[in-house]
C-alpha cells in the first residue's frame, strides 16, 4: 500500500530530474495524502509537471464512491474495471522522494518513512483520469478533476518488514517504457540495496503536519517500550 508521500526535492532537482516543467510552482511537500493534489508527468504531456488529485476516479464513475482509489494492486490492472482502460490509454509517473506506511508492533502502528538511501526522487508507476470535459484551471493545473492512483507490488526485503505491499517505483531508465506501455517487467518490486527504512514520530498520522519535522527519524516504539534502544 502507498497512503502518504512526499516530495520536497528543489523545484530546479526535479525539473532536470524529470525533463519536465511544471504547470504552475512546485513547493516542498513532506506529507502529501489522499484527496490532495500532486505532481505527475502523464503520457499525454510529457514535458509538463501536472497536479492531478490522488484518488483515481474511473470516467463511467458517478463520484459516489467517495475519494477514489489510491492505490491499484499491478497483479490485476488489465482486469479490474476501474483501472484497465487507464492502463491502456492513461499512464502516468508520480514524483516523489519517499513515502511512509505503518508497521504493526505490540504497542500500535509505528509509522517509517521509506526512501531511496541517496534520497534521490523517483518516480511511482501510476495511472490517471482527466475527470470532467472543460477548460483546465489556471491556478492548479488540473483539469477539472484530474485524478490519479499508485500501482502497488510485492513488496522487498526493505519494505517487507514495514507492509506486505509496496509502490512500483520505476528506475531512470524505466520511466519512458512505463509512459509508452510497457508493462510486466516493469512492476517487480525496486532493488531493496539501493532503500532505507526509519521509524518517524506519528506526527505524519496528521495529513495537516507537513513541515520538514515528520521526515526526522525517532527510536522505534518496541525499542522504546522494551529498552533495547539504551544499547544501540
Amino acid at each position: 500500500m502507498c497512503g502518504r508521500t512526499s516530495l520536497f526535492a528543489s523545484a530546479e532537482v526535479v525539473r532536470e530530474r524529470f525533463d519536465a516543467d511544471p504547470v504552475r510552482p512546485l513547493e516542498p511537500r513532506y506529507n502529501v495524502s489522499p484527496g490532495q493534489e500532486h505532481p505527475v508527468v502523464r503520457n499525454d504531456a510529457p514535458d509538463e509537471i501536472r497536479f492531478p488529485t490522488w484518488g483515481l476516479v474511473p470516467r463511467w464513475s458517478d463520484g459516489s464512491g467517495g475519494s477514489g482509489h489510491i492505490n491499484a494492486r499491478a497483479e490485476t490492472l488489465a482486469e479490474k474495471p476501474s483501472f484497465r482502460e487507464a492502463f491502456a490509454e492513461r499512464r502516468c509517473l508520480v514524483l516523489a522522494d519517499g513515502f511512509y506506511d505503518w508497521k504493526q508492533t505490540p504497542t500500535g502502528k509505528q509509522p517509517y518513512r521509506i526512501e531511496r538511501e541517496d534520497r534521490e526522487p523517483f518516480a511511482f508507476a501510476g495511472l490517471w483520469e482527466p475527470g470532467t470535459e472543460g477548460a483546465e484551471d489556471p491556478n492548479t493545473g488540473n483539469r477539472n478533476g484530474a485524478t490519479f492512483t499508485v500501482v502497488t507490488t510485492e513488496p522487498n526485503a526493505v519494505v517487507e518488514r514495514v507492509h506486505h505491499r509496496m509502490p512500483v517505483m520505476l528506475s531512470p531508465g524505466e520511466e519512458q517504457r512505463w509512459l509508452e506501455g510497457g508493462d510486466s517487467d516493469l512492476l517487480d518490486p525496486y532493488p531493496a540495496a539501493e532503500m532505507r527504512a526509519y521509524p518517524v514520530s506519528s506526527a505524519v498520522n496528521d495529513p495537516g503536519n507537513d513541515s520538514p519535522a515528520v521526515i526526522e527519524e525517532v527510536p522505534a516504539e518496541e525499542d522504546v517500550q522494551t529498552g533495547l534502544g539504551d544499547f544501540g
